[in-house]
């Protein structure tokens, strides 16, 4: 594994702390030098492995190494009982299944046949990333009430996925929406 410095963690990189056998991926970074202190890093980070993110202050004495990670495309297949089964795209006896609780958020918006992003480490796989704009159904809507259009409104609707996102009041049950995974949050109408 590469060494890296502290003023290296860009966003992006995916590194495992001196101290600490998880990898780590940089979602933001800034670099701050007040007066009369050494310079740190603030970051903002997710551990690979259980979802969680963090703020970080990295200093120049810390030690970091750049992660060994292997990005394969993962296709995903079914969900059963809280656990997420996937195949690796183009080898589909290679399976392997993820929990509710390691995937967070991305379980909401997965539905058969999803291509996504699986992360390796220590040839075990430790988290997928799903496409950051999917485009999913509408299976409920309420309808929109009539005069509550004039503020440009929203309203709560249930994807194919069971995710609930909030939509503008022309979205009706049956529309193809994109959705941002990351935000959680309406694009537009396909």
């Amino acid at each position: 594994m590469a060494k890296l410095s502290y003023n290296e963690l860009r966003v992006g990189t995916i590194f495992v702390k001196n101290d600490d056998p998880y990898p780590y991926k940089v979602l933001e970074s800034s670099f701050v030098r007040m007066q009369q202190r050494k310079p740190v890093m603030q970051l903002k980070i997710v551990n690979l492995i259980s979802g969680k993110t963090q703020e970080y202050s990295a200093h120049q004495n810390e030690d970091f190494e750049e992660a060994e990670i292997d990005v394969m495309p993962v296709i995903f297949i079914y969900q059963n009982r809280g656990e997420f089964w996937f195949n690796e795209k183009g080898n589909p006896k290679n399976r392997f299944q993820m929990k509710e609780d390691i995937l967070g958020g991305a379980a909401e918006f997965l539905k058969p046949n999803t291509e996504l992003t699986a992360y390796k480490f220590d040839d075990k796989i430790i988290n997928v990333e799903l496409p950051i704009k999917m485009d999913l159904k509408v299976t409920e809507a309420p309808p929109a009430v009539k005069g509550n259009t004039a503020q440009g409104g929203a309203k709560a609707v249930t994807l194919e996925t069971g995710a609930k996102v909030n939509v503008p009041l022309f979205i009706n049950e049956g529309d193809m929406i994109r959705v941002n995974t990351e935000t959680k949050e309406y694009i537009e109408r396909v």
